[in-house]
């Protein structure tokens, strides 16, 4: 990877607040990468994650296919989502940002905002859509747009389609991950952290399949129970923040420290929140047999080396958490429908195939997950670049 294509910083002239954009990459004359809003969120923070994105595309690239890759790209606004002043950065951003978002920037939620708080606030600015760039790529714009409107209407017991999309495929990488070691579900252990949207979401999909769920943590701390927690009680008692009220806590869950999930006694981890949560300084308490990435880059490259020297298997970012993406584009594009029960055997067809690629690849080379995903996008951008082309 070389260098962005656009790297802007915006200061807020009324709080001073700080918010950048990254394009990575175009493909055809379009970028996709949602927008974050965290208190320290960086302008390196939001390049990393750019360059994910790019990843994330090409990885997912089907021949015949109707979603065609877009490059990658990524938002990010240094301020504390629960601040009162947040939601005003946030219209002022989009305002400002406005001609990169009709032009090639298709943007949606991230961590700190969901997606109605960003179409509500795109629509403040004056935008179409947080995603009309990609308007002029598809068949038949009306039936498209429609389409995803109707699937981002659809709910499953009591959560939207679009926030489980993401967490079914993060347990699909869980499970592929544990098919190919031969670890039976029943029995094996998880502890997440972030019970938001893709942390919520990839806990019922694991619970459903019969994993226990043992810990889970929000901003608050770490429940803990080390025969299972009800996670179905646990998302219903939620808050906009993944935030749990701890009124529905049974008698044998317990509270822990925040970083206690970090320490539990289970074979997978899922790191759902904050970026760079596992360090160096932290690593040597894991005890987990793998670390599954469905944040945004959650364990810094040093504490990944020493992770892996310990046995421990980092199964990467760019893979794991790519179906939320991937899910926006095969709806909007047609190749599955506003259908939960479509959407999910879609999802879990493909990312199953991706996890089992990357493991079959990292094996052959005798090296990490993230190095075969890294190998597998550098095989693929070359073709998607000489059928699309950069920039254009």
């Amino acid at each position: 990877m070389t260098t962005p294509l656009l790297s802007l910083t915006w200061t807020d002239h009324v709080t001073g607040r700080q918010g950048f954009l990254v394009v990575d990459r175009l493909v055809r004359g379009v970028s996709s990468g949602g927008l974050r809003m965290r208190e320290g969120c960086t302008l390196e923070e939001v390049t990393g994650l750019a360059r994910g994105m790019t990843m994330k595309e090409a990885l997912h690239y089907d021949p015949e296919g109707r979603y065609i890759p877009l490059g990658g790209a990524k938002g990010g606004i240094d301020c504390d989502p629960r601040d009162p002043a947040a939601y005003g950065v946030l219209v002022r951003f989009l305002r400002a940002v406005r001609p990169y978002v009709e032009s090639f920037w298709t943007t949606g939620e991230d961590l700190g905002l969901t997606q109605d708080l960003v179409d509500r606030a795109a629509n403040e600015a004056g935008l179409v859509s947080s995603i009309q760039a990609v308007y002029p790529l598809l068949d038949d714009e009306t039936a498209a747009r429609r389409r995803l409107a109707e699937a981002f209407a659809v709910e499953v017991d009591g959560i939207g389609l679009d926030e489980l999309a993401g967490g079914c495929g993060v347990a699909e990488s869980v499970l592929a991950a544990l098919d190919r070691a031969g670890v039976p579900y029943a029995g094996t252990r998880v502890a997440v952290q972030g019970l938001g949207t893709m942390g919520g979401a990839t806990a019922r999909f694991l619970a459903r399949a019969g994993l226990h769920v043992v810990a889970v943590a929000d901003i608050k701390g770490t429940i803990a129970n080390p025969d299972g927690l009800d996670v179905e009680a646990l998302l219903a008692a939620r808050d906009t923040y993944g935030t749990v009220d701890r009124a529905v806590l049974r008698p044998g869950d317990r509270e822990l420290p925040g970083d206690a999930w970090l320490s539990a006694d289970a074979e997978v981890l899922v790191p759902a929140a904050v970026s760079y949560a596992i360090d160096t300084s932290n690593q040597g308490r894991i005890t987990a047999r793998w670390i599954v990435e469905a944040a945004n880059m959650p364990v810094l490259p040093a504490a990944e080396a020493l992770l892996a020297a310990r046995g421990v298997t980092v199964l990467p970012d760019v893979v794991v958490n790519s179906g939320t993406n991937a899910w926006w584009w095969w709806t909007l594009f047609g190749d599955i429908g506003a259908d939960a029960e479509e959407a999910f055997a879609h999802t879990r067809r493909a990312m199953r195939a991706l996890v089992e690629l990357m493991l079959a690849r990292a094996e052959a080379d005798g090296s990490s997950p993230r190095a075969a995903a890294h190998a597998i996008v550098a095989d693929r951008l070359p073709v998607i670049a000489e059928r699309f082309g950069w920039y254009r």
